[in-house]
C-alpha cells in the first residue's frame, strides 16, 4: 500500500502554496498530485509553475499526476488541461473531455472519483481507454466497492480517498462569491481568505457543509483510520491536503503501512469532527471514534 498526496482543494497564496509543497517534497509519499482543480479563475500559481513542480517532485524521487479540472469552463481552460497533458506526467481525469484528451495522446491516466464509476463494465472501458488507476465515488461503500471490483475484468489499481474533506458537488456558480455578494467574474478571489473554505451551518448550529469557490465539501474531515483492516482492498491511499497538520495525517498514515506504531491527535488535527459514514453505507456525516484501540 502507497500513500497519494491529493490536489490541492483551496485557494492559498502563492508563497503558502510553495511553502507547503517544498516541505512535502519530504514526505512519505510515493505520488503527487498537482494542478488546478477547482476553479479556472485561482491563478496564483500558473500553469509553468505546475511544470516546474513537477520536474523538482520527480527529481525527489515522486511520482507526479496532474489533475485535471471537474468542471471545465472555458476555453481557457481546455488549453491549460492540452498543454498539462502534452508533458511527462499522466493525468488524473475529472471529466470526461479529460479522458478524450488523454486517450487521444495515447498516455496513460487516472481515473479521478468525479467520473462516478459505479460498476464493473465502466471501470473496464475506462481501462481500455488507457486508465491504469481509479479513484471511487467518494460516497461508495466498502461492500459497493468490493461488488465493483468483483465485477471487472480488466487490470487496474485503486486508490481510496482516506482522509480529508470530501468534495461532494460543484457548480459553475461560485459559492464563495454569492457568500460576499459579488459576481463570480468579479469575486476580489475572496477564496484566498479561507485556507480550508467556508463553514456552512444549519439553523440549529450544526456544520452541515463547507463551500470552496465552486466546490461543495463536507463540513467535517472524512477518515478511513478506523477501518485500516479493511484498506487493503486499495493500492493507494489518498491525503487531501488541508490548510495545517496535513503532514503530521500523512505521517501518521505512512507509519501505520509500515508497521510502526503512529503517533495521532486528530481531535486536535481536524476540530471540526471526523465523518466515514459513507464507508459503512449510512450517511456521510456520521462517525466513528478514532481511537486505535477499538480498532
Amino acid at each position: 500500500m502507497k500513500l497519494a498526496l491529493g490536489p490541492l482543494l483551496y485557494y492559498w497564496p502563492r508563497q503558502k502554496t510553495l511553502d507547503f509543497y517544498a516541505e512535502a517534497m519530504n514526505w512519505p509519499v510515493d505520488c503527487v498530485y498537482l494542478g488546478e482543480m477547482v476553479c479556472g479563475r485561482r491563478h496564483e500559481l500558473r500553469t509553468d509553475d505546475w511544470l516546474r513542480l513537477a520536474q523538482e517532485f520527480s527529481a525527489a524521487g515522486k511520482n507526479v499526476v496532474f489533475s485535471s479540472q471537474a468542471l471545465l469552463e472555458s476555453a481557457g481552460d481546455l488549453a491549460n488541461l492540452r498543454k498539462l497533458a502534452g508533458t511527462d506526467w499522466p493525468l488524473e481525469a475529472n471529466d470526461l473531455g479529460a479522458v478524450k484528451i488523454a486517450r487521444e495522446r495515447k498516455k496513460p491516466f487516472i481515473a479521478g472519483p468525479h467520473l462516478n464509476v459505479y460498476n464493473g463494465a465502466t471501470l473496464d472501458w475506462l481501462a481500455e481507454q488507457g486508465a491504469v488507476r481509479w479513484i471511487p465515488p467518494l460516497e461508495m461503500s466498502r461492500s459497493g466497492l468490493a461488488a465493483v471490483l468483483e465485477e471487472k475484468t480488466g487490470a487496474i489499481e485503486t486508490e481510496l480517498f482516506a482522509h480529508g474533506r470530501l468534495p461532494l458537488a460543484f457548480s459553475a456558480r461560485c459559492f464563495t462569491a454569492r457568500h460576499y455578494n459579488l459576481t463570480k467574474d468579479s469575486c476580489e478571489f475572496r477564496c484566498l481568505a479561507d485556507s480550508d473554505g467556508l463553514v456552512v451551518r444549519t439553523r440549529e448550529g450544526q456544520d452541515f457543509l463547507r463551500i470552496n469557490g465552486i466546490q461543495t465539501q463536507s463540513a467535517a474531515c472524512h477518515s478511513l483510520w478506523p477501518y485500516w483492516h479493511e484498506l487493503g482492498i486499495a493500492q493507494y491511499l489518498r491525503i487531501s491536503p488541508q490548510g495545517e497538520h496535513t503532514a503530521k495525517i500523512v505521517r501518521a498514515f505512512a507509519d501505520r503501512i509500515a508497521g510502526r506504531s503512529p503517533q495521532e491527535d486528530f481531535a486536535s488535527w481536524n476540530p471540526e469532527g471526523i465523518v466515514n459514514g459513507y464507508w459503512q453505507a449510512k450517511p456521510g456525516i456520521e462517525s466513528t471514534a478514532l481511537s486505535v484501540n477499538e480498532i
